[in-house]
């Protein structure tokens, strides 16, 4: 089963933050072990856990080795001005998106 995973900002629910970004550490954490994970698209305040600095960066860097494709929206990226921060090769844009999350057989929005 392919799962794809969508992070539309830094931290994990609403509420308290810090919080938030602590159960977003052990969320990603977790999710390197995962055998059915095939992707994690970030948009909007997610792309800013795919660059240098970021509190989930080493977990970012997991997923990346492990084989995950990691998806930063191109035009999120811009919007921030944080293309030269990223941990990632490159970006992404929503034709790769949208094939992501249609291929997959299921679509967890955290």
């Amino acid at each position: 089963m392919k799962t794809v995973f969508v992070l539309n900002k830094a931290q994990m629910g609403s509420g308290d933050e810090s919080l938030g970004r602590k159960i977003l550490a052990a969320c990603l954490r977790k999710l390197v072990n995962s055998k059915d994970l095939a992707a994690i698209v970030f948009y909007n305040g997610g792309v800013n856990l795919v660059t240098q600095g970021s509190p989930v960066a080493v977990e970012i860097g997991l997923l990346r080795d492990k084989g995950v494709d990691l998806l930063a929206c191109g035009t999120c990226v811009e919007h921030f001005g944080i293309k030269d921060q990223l941990l990632l090769d490159g970006v992404s844009n929503m034709d790769e998106i949208l094939a992501a999350i249609a291929e997959a057989d299921k679509v967890v929005t955290l």
